[in-house]
C-alpha cells in the first residue's frame, strides 16, 4: 500500500540492471510512492539490462552516464534538473564493480590497473556524483543523497577482494562530503549496508551462497531482501529522516550487531 512517502519528490536512481537489483526495486518503490525521477547507468549496463522496460513501467526517461566521467556526470544532472521540472530532492548511488572479482583474481595475485578501476567505479565515483551535483547546483534544500555499501568495508569478507577497500573509501567520502552538503545545502549523504543480497553482481561474488546461507542463519529474522532495502531507501529520501545524516546504517537484521559483537 502505497502512502504518498515522495509526493511531488524529484530524484536521480544510478544502477538499475534488471529485476533483481536493489536500485530496480528502489525505483519502482520510489514511483509508487508518488516520485518522479531520472533512471541512469553505464552504456555498457544498458546494453546488458533491461533498464527501458523499468522506465516505461515508472513513466520515466533514461540518461546514460558513464558514473566515472564528469563530462557524463555534469550532463546527467542538468538535463535531469531539466527533464523533472526543477531541482531533486534525492539521488541513489547503487553502483558497483571489480574486474578482480569478475575475473576471480585472488587479493594476493590482484590486477592494480583493475584494483583502481574498482576504487574509481565503486568508490571515487560517488565523490563525482555529490560534486556534479553541487556544480550544477541541482539540489534542493534537505535533499537526500543514499549510497548502497557493505560492512566488508569495517570486517574482513575476503571473498569480497578489492571491493572492500572501494565500500571503505565510499564511506569515508559519504563523511566528508555529507559534511559539506550539510553546512552549504542541507543536503543529507547516508549509506546503507544491506544484507547479502541475491543480485546480479553479488551472486558473481565466489562463495556467495555459502556465504548467504550463514547469514540468514545468523541473522534474527532472515536476510533483508532487495524489496525491504528499496523501502529503506525510500524512507531515506522523505521527510521522515531529515534529521538523519553522515550516519552508516544498516539493513541486515542486525546481522551486523552480531558479529561486531562477536569481533569477527
Amino acid at each position: 500500500m502505497a502512502n504518498n512517502l515522495l509526493k511531488g519528490k524529484r530524484g536521480i536512481i544510478f544502477g538499475a540492471l534488471d529485476e533483481n537489483s536493489i536500485a530496480w526495486k528502489t525505483a519502482l518503490k520510489a514511483h509508487e510512492e508518488g516520485a518522479s525521477f531520472i533512471l541512469t547507468n553505464a552504456p555498457i549496463a544498458l546494453r546488458m539490462g533491461k533498464i527501458n522496460e523499468l522506465a516505461k513501467a515508472c513513466n520515466t526517461e533514461v540518461i546514460p552516464a558513464d558514473a566515472t566521467s564528469e563530462e557524463d556526470l555534469l550532463n546527467l544532472f542538468t538535463r535531469s534538473v531539466e527533464v523533472l521540472g526543477g531541482k531533486l530532492d534525492f539521488v541513489l548511488h547503487s553502483i558497483g564493480m571489480s574486474p578482480n572479482v569478475r575475473k576471480d583474481k585472488s587479493y594476493g595475485d590482484l590486477n592494480y590497473d583493475w584494483f583502481l578501476k574498482t576504487l574509481d567505479i565503486s568508490g571515487v565515483s560517488f565523490h563525482k556524483v555529490m560534486q556534479a551535483a553541487e556544480k550544477t547546483d541541482a539540489m534542493n534544500e534537505w535533499g537526500s543523497i543514499v549510497a548502497l555499501s557493505y560492512i566488508a568495508a569495517q570486517r574482513s569478507f575476503p571473498d569480497y577482494s578489492d571491493m572492500a577497500q572501494a565500500k571503505a573509501v565510499l564511506e569515508s567520502i559519504a563523511r566528508s562530503y555529507g559534511y559539506r552538503f550539510a553546512k552549504t545545502k542541507k543536503v543529507r549523504v547516508n549509506t546503507i549496508s544491506q544484507s547479502p543480497t541475491k543480485t546480479t553482481a553479488g551472486s558473481g561474488i565466489s562463495g556467495f551462497d555459502v556465504f548467504y546461507d550463514y547469514a540468514q542463519m545468523m541473522s534474527f529474522l532472515g536476510n533483508a531482501s532487495a524489496e525491504y532495502c528499496a523501502k529503506y531507501i525510500v524512507v531515506m529520501f522523505s521527510v521522515f529522516t531529515h534529521m538523519y545524516t553522515i550516519h552508516y546504517l544498516f539493513n541486515d537484521i542486525a546481522y551486523s550487531t552480531i558479529i561486531l559483537s562477536n569481533n569477527f
